[in-house]
């Protein structure tokens, strides 16, 4: 009975994908990337009639443990002005080498010649201490 039962756990688990394994293939296959000592981002953009999703996944590079992440994404005209601005709250604690999905929905269509100004905040701590708090920014010209 014991064989049978081994047997047929590894038949059903062979072809099972852990939700690690997706989000580190996701990293991997997104068309945009940046990437920094604390944290890695990877996106891809989805027209959703007059509103844009940017949908991607984020992993913890520096820290112990990351918490109160908030990934900010604001879509900036030619012109230099802000059209809009959301932001995607990470509700629990990432540990250092996590992946994590992110997803951003903006009330506007982007278009070519547009920025997006990417900002991340989190705090990290590597254990002992009461941690850091830290944000950064950068920006990407939508294509």
């Amino acid at each position: 009975m014991r064989k049978l039962w081994l047997f047929l756990l590894t038949i059903f688990c062979s072809g099972c994908t852990t939700h690690s394994d997706v989000n580190s293939e996701r990293l991997k296959s997104l068309p945009y990337h940046y990437s920094q000592f604390d944290m890695a981002l990877a996106w891809e953009i989805k027209q959703a009639g007059m509103e844009t999703v940017v949908d991607g996944v984020a992993k913890n590079l520096r820290y112990a443990f990351m918490d109160g992440i908030e990934i900010w994404v604001a879509a900036v005209d030619a012109a230099g002005k802000t059209r809009a601005r959301n932001v995607c709250f990470i509700p629990y604690q990432v540990k250092q080498d996590v992946i994590f999905p992110f997803s951003v929905k903006l009330p506007i269509p982007v278009e070519q010649g547009m920025v997006l100004k990417f900002t991340y905040k989190y705090k990290g701590s590597d254990g002992g201490d009461g941690g850091e708090n830290w944000m950064q920014s950068f920006e990407w010209a939508v294509p």
